[in-house]
């Protein structure tokens, strides 16, 4: 079966902040997901593609509908541990990662799942028809224009991708099974914005433009051409830089289980947060994860203060308090010199 040619993430010009917000979020998924918000033609949906291809493959148990990670028992689904106890000896298979699409015509149980209540209660047995959280399971969950979904829609999501669960509950029938999955966002402000409350619950959030550089976008059209022209080709002019950005992000997730939360780097990024008058917690907990996760990209088990401004225009801007219609700012340089000031690096 012949697969759609993918363009290589490597071969995306410029649009930096969008691509480290991706990469941080592969390394570590538990910062919360990503929001990238963009005129039309930045490259937001190529970028989402590209990413599933430049991770690699995984493991999982054959026949799971919820493909479980290969993992010791007690690690696996409910409806694998079932499979055990009946007396079948489960096998692996190793499969490419993949991005599953979220269509705004989605409703409640196309996203979560169905129980079959009448099945429950005629048998005692629990019968669930899996939905898109269940096929995202290990993979990268990707909403188009997610500013369109219906509010209690992304509260679903939002839900599931930060407890890594998905609950389903009806008339008093529950269910529920992982749903551990990179989640990605993207909208064009021009179309309307995500309420306050929304916004807060994405990990990372970066704002895409088209090029100005003329040069950047000879390149950019120049490239396109090319692989469209020849996909194979192209492809393989930057398999190079492909693998090593593969390899880059191998070593990252190795790193991050090693990684060390230092005193400094809790101080600071609750510090950053009370300085800017962000409300809640999730800033400072976001603060610290993007921290880690861009030590680790730098093969460093610890994040410094460096790191933590790095990371700060991705994680603060949109928590940051503003009034109706007034574009949230983060002035960096003020940032980095009361840091400076503070922390005496």
């Amino acid at each position: 079966m012949s697969t759609r040619p993918v363009y290589p993430f490597p071969a995306i010009v410029g649009q930096d902040d969008m691509k480290e917000v991706l990469l941080l979020n592969v390394v570590n998924p538990s910062i919360g997901g990503v929001l990238i918000r963009g005129e039309k033609g930045t490259a937001k949906s190529t970028a989402v593609r590209a990413l599933a291809n430049l991770l690699p493959p995984r493991t999982v148990v054959s026949g799971c509908p919820f493909h479980c990670t290969w993992a010791p028992e007690e690690k696996l689904c409910a409806s694998c541990q079932e499979r055990i106890r009946n007396g079948e000896d489960l096998q692996s298979e190793i499969v490419p990662m993949k991005v599953v699409e979220l269509p705004l015509c989605a409703t409640e149980d196309r996203l979560a799942g169905t129980l079959d209540i009448s099945h429950a209660i005629s048998t005692g047995i629990k019968k669930f028809e899996p939905g898109i959280l269940a096929e995202a399971n290990g993979n990268i969950l990707y909403v188009d224009e997610v500013n369109l979904l219906d509010d209690h829609l992304v509260d679903l999501l939002l839900d599931a991708a930060a407890m890594g669960m998905n609950f389903v509950e009806r008339e008093g029938v529950s269910y529920s099974h992982p749903a551990n999955f990179i989640l990605i966002g993207t909208m064009n402000p021009e179309e309307g914005d995500l309420r306050p409350q929304l916004l807060d619950r994405f990990g990372l959030v970066a704002d895409v433009h088209g090029e100005r550089d003329p040069l950047k976008r000879i390149e950019v059209v120049r490239r396109r051409i090319e692989f469209e022209n020849d996909p194979e080709a192209f492809q393989n002019g930057f398999q190079k830089e492909q693998d090593d950005m593969q390899q880059k992000i191998l070593d990252a997730r190795i790193t991050m289980k090693n990684s060390v939360i230092t005193p400094e780097i809790l101080e600071a990024a609750v510090e950053i947060s009370l300085h800017l008058g962000v409300d809640g917690h999730r800033a400072d907990l976001t603060l610290v994860k993007a921290a880690m996760a861009h030590a680790a990209l730098d093969g460093r088990p610890a994040a410094s203060t460096e790191d933590i401004l790095k990371v700060a225009k991705m994680a603060l801007p949109h928590r940051m308090r503003r009034q109706p219609f007034e574009e949230s700012k983060l002035d960096i340089r003020e940032l980095d010199e009361w840091l400076r000031k503070r922390f005496q690096y």
